[in-house]
């Protein structure tokens, strides 16, 4: 659903005319955390060539003043953040751990959904160096107009809980 100058993503608004990646985040999740460099980068980076960025945070009962204190923590501050306490933006998206990245284009399609990078080679387990950077690739792919060439990557991190499980 289009509005003007955003359009709606599973209640989501998103900058309508632009890519946009959400990156979804927890604040309780060491690998979610390690990434907030990289995010930040990716969002500088890419934002001047046009791309809109936007955390959503999974944490089970975060509320808005502890979702602040993380960004400015995680020096995320300027950079939109919504809480998914329903789960409705990581269902649609089909996220389900955190980092988690998901890049919809200009159009409300979903054209990339997966890890950042291949920093852990498994949980607990950092590889030396990057040597794929599927979310840089997904990006390139899109402001250049070509399909992605990997569209979606397994994402290693914390597990997106769903909440009719929390309530049990």
């Amino acid at each position: 659903m289009r509005l003007g100058f955003i359009f709606v993503f599973a209640g989501l608004a998103c900058a309508a005319g632009k890519t946009n990646v959400l990156f979804f985040v927890s604040s309780d999740c060491p690998v979610s955390n390690s990434y907030a460099p990289e995010i930040q980068r990716l969002c500088n980076e890419y934002g001047m060539k046009g791309i809109a960025c936007q955390l959503v945070y999974e944490d089970v009962g975060l509320d808005t003043t502890s979702m602040r204190k993380h960004l400015h923590e995680y020096r995320y501050d300027g950079m939109p953040a919504v809480i998914d306490g329903n789960r409705k933006i990581a269902n649609r998206s089909r996220a389900t751990v955190t980092p988690e990245a998901v890049v919809i284009d200009s159009r409300g399609e979903i054209r990339y959904r997966g890890r950042i990078d291949n920093f852990y080679a498994a949980l607990g387990k950092p590889r030396q160096q990057v040597t794929a950077h599927d979310l840089r690739d997904a990006l390139d792919a899109v402001l250049a107009g070509k399909p992605v060439p990997n569209p979606e990557t397994k994402a290693l991190g914390c597990y997106i809980v769903p909440p009719d499980i929390l309530s049990k």
